[in-house]
């Protein structure tokens, strides 16, 4: 999807936030349960922005419909290096309503479990002021 793309790329939270459906659910790559929602996804969003550095997309997959797409990206968290997918479904109004993030290897991820915990306070916090 361009515009997600294009919208981390130039790191704008608003525009991100403007292409994520209400009823959105994230799916994390180190937390067993999904989190429903703009607002905790949004957040949650922007604490991956403060955790990952040197970030990429590297490629982009879509579907022929045009409502699903692979984006794969790398990065570093600490010292280890990452590589990762964000998988993006978007609903009929072009909203992003399903978004699923995988990364290998385990030593990235668990790192990237770790930082993102440091975040969970801050992350919780602007969730609730959305």
């Amino acid at each position: 999807m361009q515009a997600f793309r294009k919208a981390v790329e130039a790191d704008d939270h608003e525009a991100i936030e403007a292409l994520l459906a209400d009823d959105v659910v994230f799916s994390s790559p180190v937390v067993f349960r999904p989190y429903p929602g703009k607002a905790t996804t949004a957040a949650i969003l922007r604490g991956v922005t403060r955790v990952f550095e040197d970030f990429r997309y590297v490629r982009e997959i879509n579907d022929a419909s045009g409502r699903d797409s692979a984006l794969v990206f790398e990065a570093r968290v600490g010292d280890r290096q990452i590589t990762g997918c964000d998988f993006l479904h978007v609903n009929e109004d072009g909203l992003i309503d399903e978004f699923m993030v995988m990364v290998r290897p385990l030593s990235a991820a668990q790192a990237l479990a770790e930082a993102m915990g440091a975040q969970w306070e801050r992350i919780t916090r602007e969730a609730a002021g959305a």
